[in-house]
């Protein structure tokens, strides 16, 4: 008995102790695993870092902080990002996933006719920080030719404004103070051109091409960042950048608009390369399943950027913040397809062409089409027996960042696109709360009714001026590491620091257009950005 008492005691205490064993075992596992999930935690993030520092200091230095050459270990971005487009087989590929496609009707066919508008005018307004009084260099009943001079801004009268057709000045519009509002020229029935010596690239030094360029009216198609503004002669860009596609709401298909003028984009892009100390940078389009014009995809001497997602990703400012961010004290340009255009045109022919090709969009128009124009040109002129109905509104540019114009307005300074929207001006009973006729929408409380629909757009806000709420919406849409929430709070309070840290170098009205659609308190969201950028340029 005694013996089977001890047989069982030391099976059982046996028995306890492989179980503390066990659990000892497997405790001391756990503890090992969540060590060791910690200490590669902790080495990732050291390597991120890392990259990321290496990142900045490649970016100081002009090269890509982007390619897969910089950096110690590949991010979690780079491990599931988005695959390039077959036909994307040169430079670095950006996929923004932040933003929102405004699908409307009334885009533009793609087909251009001819109009015979008969009245151009250039806007001083069109250009930021111009004296509201500019010196004419012409008067009433004057004759010009395409590329006379028409003014010039007194702070800078080196920099020329000049006429985009030959003809007559039949009228000089002053505003309030006498402030000059419209330069108008009544066009002749065959353009006649000034004639240019042009300067020899292969030969020219920087100063000589830019006072050229200056002389020649062609120095106002630049545009500087910070501010948007027209270059000084004596300011070299750090880089130049041009967006080769808009995704800008019925925007016009620029791979469409630049067939024909595969030379003169090139003599163009040639004429810029001589004009930094940098590159030129072109951004792609990777959107579609067919590769954009060959005068983008061929184009020389330039880098090339491929970039996919939604609006605002046609934005240069967009792509200027992924490929190489600026700051208040870095200066780089940005030129769009068609002043490109111009550009070339004068180095092959040695004179100044306005040509534009223009989208007229929106579904108030009995046709809408690309035509054939001038800068400057007469919206009426533009839209003769096109306009459906009387109670509309017309836009130079798109509906998110385009001016208001009269009908018996003109097209901005480096517009392409006149847009007509049925104006807005009809009470909708309950409409906030039974959204009866579609609309676009980023809120899930609109029905979507499926991707490929397409919204007959009006001015309607849907709703009066509200509190500055916290919503987190304005980052949903903006592809870029900018909190705009902050930055527009900053502005409203004038507090430089933060203006500046937060980053409204980078921005300009039409990045922050798609946050204005979406902006629950109605703010004007453009208007404050503008006046955020005067303050700073005030105070630099």
């Amino acid at each position: 008995m005694n013996k089977l008492f001890t047989t069982l005691s030391l099976a059982f205490f046996a028995s306890r102790i492989s179980a503390q064993s066990a659990s000892f075992s497997a405790n001391q596992l756990l503890l090992y695993g969540v060590v060791g999930v910690c200490a590669v935690l902790i080495i990732w993030a050291m390597m991120s870092l890392a990259s990321n520092l290496l990142k900045i200091e490649a970016s100081k230095y002009g090269i890509d902080p982007n390619s897969s050459s910089v950096g110690i270990l590949p991010g979690l971005r780079d491990i599931f990002k988005a695959k390039k487009p077959s036909y994307a087989n040169e430079g670095s590929f950006f996929h923004l996933t932040r933003g929102y496609d405004i699908r409307l009707d009334g885009e533009a066919a793609l087909s251009v006719a001819e109009v015979k508008a008969s009245r151009f005018a250039i806007c001083p307004a069109d250009f930021h920080g111009m004296s509201p009084i500019p010196k004419l260099e012409v008067q009433q009943g004057d004759e010009v030719k395409a590329g006379d001079a028409l003014f010039f801004d007194k702070k800078r009268p080196e920099i020329q404004y000049v006429a985009p057709v030959s003809g007559e000045i039949v009228e000089i519009v002053r505003g309030e103070k006498r402030a000059i509002s419209e330069v108008i020229i009544l066009a002749d029935k065959e353009i006649q051109h000034k004639k240019f010596d042009i300067p020899n690239l292969d030969q020219v030094d920087r100063s000589s091409l830019a006072s050229f360029l200056a002389s020649s009216g062609l120095w106002s198609l630049l545009k500087e960042r910070p501010f948007d503004r027209v270059p000084s002669l004596t300011e070299v860009p750090v880089n130049i950048f041009i967006s080769t596609f808009d995704t800008a709401p019925l925007a016009p298909d620029l791979s469409f608009v630049v067939q024909g003028q595969e030379a003169a984009f090139q003599k163009g892009l040639d004429v810029l390369a001589k004009l930094t100390s940098g590159q030129v940078h072109l951004g792609l389009d990777a959107r579609g399943e067919k590769s954009p014009a060959g005068a983008f995809t061929n184009a020389q001497g330039v880098q090339k950027h491929w970039f996919k997602g939604p609006h605002p990703a046609g934005n240069v400012g967009v792509q200027i913040h992924h490929i190489a961010p600026i700051s208040p004290k870095v200066k780089v340009w940005t030129v769009g397809v068609q002043e490109v255009i111009t550009i070339g045109n004068m180095f092959l022919t040695g004179k100044f062409h306005a040509n534009r090709v223009v989208a007229l969009t929106g579904a108030e128009l009995k046709n809408p089409q690309y035509v054939h124009t001038f800068q400057g040109a007469s919206v009426q002129d533009l839209l003769r027996d096109h306009v459906t109905s009387e109670n509309v509104r017309f836009v130079s540019g798109d509906v998110l960042s385009g001016k208001e114009v009269d009908q018996k307005g003109f097209l901005s300074f480096h517009g392409d696109q006149v847009t007509v929207l049925k104006e807005g001006n009809d009470y909708e009973l309950f409409g906030w709360l039974l959204p009866l006729s579609p609309r676009p929408s980023v809120s899930g409380t609109i029905p979507s009714y499926g991707s490929d629909h397409k919204f007959e757009a009006n001015t309607n806000t849907h709703g009066e001026k509200r509190a500055f709420v916290v919503s987190g919406l304005y980052e949903t849409v903006l592809p870029m590491d900018i909190y705009p929430m902050h930055l527009m709070k900053a502005i409203t309070s004038q507090n430089l620091d933060k203006m500046e840290g937060l980053g409204l170098a980078e921005l300009t009205e039409e990045d922050v257009a798609l946050c204005e659609f979406v902006c629950p308190s109605k703010n004007p969201m453009q208007a404050m950005l503008r006046q955020g950028l005067e303050y700073l340029h005030e105070q630099s």
